[in-house]
Order: structure tokens, then C-alpha cells, then sequence
């Protein structure tokens, strides 16, 4: 069940920054790849490459102190209807985990738009220093989506960088996790565990 499909990964979530009213904003369009494994019973784990694009605007500098806001505006996607012969029935059941950024804390997040993503809204809490984009779905095999733009609100440090990343390093220490359900004569529930593989710095907001 290898492939390198573009599926369903809420990059929407990224906790990245920037500032309202300083420097001119950098925009840049992101692709994002991820490192999944399907933990598939009776066939065993799977290996699945995932990717999702987005433009993520975010000013150079900040003052210390300062409000930090970035903007994550994910492309449109859609659930692949078959993964390597297998039926894909739905994915449900996501949950995205971003760092806050060191150098800066959290204010709030807001989400606009959307579609097609369940009849759940997304949601976006923090604890521990991680924000988790979460939401039920499902999203059905060969459905059309679009995540939400994200508008990330943060409070600058005294000094440094601001960079931001997505978690995860490995299969066990996943940043994103989904449960996949494939048909091949009965349903088959997969829980897959994501990371991403290169792991980008999607901005970077210089303090001071």
C-alpha cells in the first residue's frame, strides 16, 4: 500500500508567525511531505506518502513584544478512491500537533472556510507548549476537500527567532495522526501515524 498520494493532512494548522504592521509580508507557497505508516491488521504496518500544499504569509520582523500573526491558506485536495488495490472507504479521526514556536507565546487562533471536511468543524487547542488541530470527519475515498485558513495570533519574546515547524520525528513520535478505513471484502480500520519527512522551517520572524 505504498504510494505518494495527496491526501487529506491538515497543514491548514501550522503554527507559524509573523506581525501585524511591521516589514513587508513574505509569501510563499509550501509543500509539505509526510512519512506515514499504516498500522494494517492481518496485511501488517504499510508505508504511505502524503503531501498537502499552502501559501503561508508571514512578515520578517517584529518588535520585542510585539503581535505575531501568520496566515496558512491550504490548497484544495481530495481522498485518493484506491490506495495499491485497496478501496479506500473513508478517513476520520485527525489531529494535527504544532509547537509553539520558541521565542513566542500563543494568544489564539482563528479559522475560516473550509468544506467538505465532515459534519464536525475543526477545531484548534493548546496544552504543554502544542497547539492540536483535531477534528472527527470522516472525509469518504475519492472526496474533495479544503481545509481552513488559519490566522495563528502569537506574542513575541524580548530577542531571538521565530521559527516555525510541524511536530514529529518518527512512526513513534508522529506529528499527525488519522485512521484510514479501506474495503478488501470487509472493512479494515488502519490508524496511521505521520511525520514529516524533510521537516521544513516554514517561517522565520527575526525579533527586534
Amino acid at each position: 500500500m505504498k504510494s505518494a498520494l495527496r491526501k487529506i493532512v491538515p497543514v491548514a494548522a501550522l503554527a507559524a508567525v509573523g506581525v501585524l504592521g511591521s516589514a513587508v509580508p513574505a509569501s510563499a507557497a509550501t509543500t509539505v511531505a509526510f512519512d506515514c505508516q499504516a498500522d494494517a491488521p492481518i496485511v501488517g504496518p504499510q508505508q504511505v506518502g502524503l503531501s498537502q500544499d499552502a501559501d503561508v504569509t508571514a512578515p520578517a520582523t517584529v518588535a520585542p513584544g510585539g503581535a505575531l500573526d501568520v496566515v496558512v491558506d491550504p490548497a484544495p485536495n481530495s481522498v485518493p478512491a484506491t490506495v495499491s488495490g485497496y478501496k479506500v472507504k473513508q478517513i476520520k479521526d485527525f489531529a494535527l500537533e504544532i509547537p509553539v514556536p520558541a521565542n513566542s507565546a500563543f494568544v489564539s487562533a482563528d479559522l475560516a472556510g473550509g468544506s467538505g471536511l465532515g459534519s464536525t468543524a475543526p477545531k484548534l487547542t493548546v496544552s504543554g507548549g502544542v497547539a492540536t488541530l483535531s477534528f472527527p470527519g470522516p472525509i469518504a475515498g475519492g472526496a474533495t476537500f479544503e481545509l481552513p485558513t488559519v490566522t495563528v495570533h502569537l506574542t513575541a519574546g524580548a530577542s531571538g527567532t521565530i521559527e516555525t515547524r510541524l511536530a514529529g520525528s518518527s512512526y513513534d513520535d508522529p506529528g499527525l495522526t488519522f485512521t484510514a478505513v479501506v474495503n478488501q471484502l470487509i472493512d479494515i480500520s488502519a490508524p496511521t501515524a505521520c511525520f514529516p519527512s524533510p521537516s521544513p522551517v516554514f517561517t522565520t520572524t527575526t525579533i527586534g
